[in-house]
């Protein structure tokens, strides 16, 4: 490979991309979504899925299509089924919003050190 080549490699591995949505178009729909997602509670539990630190990511697609990592207090949890819907359907209520996919991750292991101090105060945790 002549040195030529080699610089076009590496210029094109550091590429910046950007997104097709503008950035207040962006910020509108992250903030709404973290709205939605302070909506859906654990039904054993009395503070919001998001205060809990049970999400992990939300991707913001190009398309407006969104995908949600979440994980679940323990792998045993009564609501595995039902959170996840729940989520979907909140996250789907905001306006812009395309498809919405939540995947539930095991890794990392959720731990009480993910909660908010809101959600520690809720459940009087401290």
């Amino acid at each position: 490979m002549s040195d030529t080549a080699e610089l076009v490699v590496n210029k094109t591995c550091h590429m910046q991309t950007s997104s097709a949505l503008s950035a207040e178009e962006t910020e509108r729909m992250g903030a709404g979504i973290v709205a939605a997602l302070k909506t859906v509670f654990d039904p054993e539990i009395p503070a919001d899925i998001y205060e809990l630190g049970l999400i992990y990511k939300v991707d913001i697609k190009d398309d407006r299509a969104v995908d949600v990592e979440m994980t679940l207090t323990t792998p045993n949890c009564p609501s595995a089924a039902e959170l996840p819907i729940m989520v979907e359907n909140a996250v789907a209520s905001v306006p812009g919003v395309g498809v919405v996919n939540v995947n539930i991750v095991w890794e990392p292991q959720w731990v009480p050190d993910r909660m908010t101090d809101e959600a520690r105060a809720v459940l009087n945790m401290w």
